[in-house]
This record gives C-alpha cells, structure tokens and sequence, in this order.
C-alpha cells in the first residue's frame, strides 16, 4: 500500500524547520537545500508545497507570529488594561530558548527588510497587528486610571513597542548583561512609572 502523507504536517515541518535554520545560522544560510535537510527531505520534496525560498521564508515568519499570537492570547486571557499590557510586551521578550529564536528570527526578517520592499511591507502588516492590540490595552489602561491619559494611546504604544524592541535587540547582541530577570525588571519599572504620574514624551 502507498503511504498516507500528512501534506500539512509535512509543510509545517518545512517551516519550522527553516525558522530554525534562520535563527541559528543567518538568513544568507537559510537556502533551500540546507532548509531540505534540516526538515529532513529532499530539495525536490519542497518545490510540492512552496513557489520559491522567499515563500518558505515568509511562511516561516508568519508561522512564527501565529504561535506568538495564540500563546498571547491565552496568557492574557481574564486580563485588561495595565496586567493584560505586561503579558503583551513580556512575551516579545528574549526570555527563554523559544522567545530568543522567535527574536532573533524576527532580527533577521529585519535586516532583509531593508533592501525588499515586498518583505517589509509584510513585515508592516504583521507589526501593525501587534500594535493595535497594545494601543487597545493602553486605551483600557487610561480608562481604568492606570495610565495618565497625558499622551494619547497611539503615541504610548509606540514608545512601548520601541522601548520593547530596544531591550531585546539588547539582549539577543548582549546576553549575560541582560538575563531574562533584567529585561523583566526593566519593562516593570517602566509600566510602573506610567501610574506614578511620569508623562511620556511622544516620539513624533
């Protein structure tokens, strides 16, 4: 009898396994022969599911943000306002193994970014996601008092999401002066600020 193959299972195995190569060995390593034999297939078996490399690494990238988006998801489940916006901006933290590869692909998504207009203007569209759920716990933040309302929501989670992206960046290029127990400490103390009374200055 010929073997049932799961196509689906397959094309997630592809995925991930190109997600691993690019955030262990860079974006230039991430060729279709290397992704093949990561994921343990030949190079022929991965023309059956992508058009090209750019469409496994986009798979890869959007892959990436789903499971980031459900494991969010579900951590802030029951949560609002200023608890619900700790758990939004900690999860894009470099805290552990599977946060640190989630990071460090997306660094490199960053680095490609800059010289294919097709791949940042995805990138746009998948941060523009994440952006409009912090303004919305930032809107519910202000109106449950724990946020000053001195900035508008919009301009406060662009600060956050820099200050966010800044200390993980950090932490990815400079590990052991940035352990997960620091990057936590330092997005507190900045959510803490915020019901103290400090105004922040927008950015733009």
């Amino acid at each position: 009898m010929p073997r049932i193959v799961d196509h689906d299972k397959r094309r997630e195995e592809i995925v991930a396994a190109a997600a691993r190569v690019i955030s262990r060995e860079g974006m230039d390593a991430a060729t279709v022969r290397r992704i093949a034999l990561e994921a343990g297939y030949s190079s022929g078996v991965l023309d059956h599911y992508f058009h090209d490399k750019d469409d496994i690494l986009l798979s890869a990238l959007r892959a990436s943000h789903a499971r980031i988006r459900r494991r969010v998801l579900a951590a802030m489940e029951g949560l609002s306002g200023l608890a619900a916006l700790r758990v939004l901006l900690s999860d894009n933290l470099p805290i552990d193994d599977q946060r640190r590869d989630e990071t460090r692909l997306e660094m490199q998504f960053w680095a490609r970014s800059i010289a294919d207009e097709a791949l940042a203007s995805v990138q746009r569209t998948e941060a523009d996601e994440l952006r409009r759920e912090v303004r919305r716990r930032v809107r519910e933040a202000i109106e449950a008092g724990e946020w000053p309302a001195s900035l508008p929501a919009e301009h406060a989670a662009d600060e956050l999401l820099t200050f966010v992206d800044g200390v993980s960046v950090h932490a990815v290029l400079y590990p052991a002066d940035y352990p997960p127990e620091r990057q936590q400490a330092m997005v507190d103390e900045f959510l803490a600020a915020a019901p103290a009374g400090r105004e922040l200055t927008s950015l733009s």
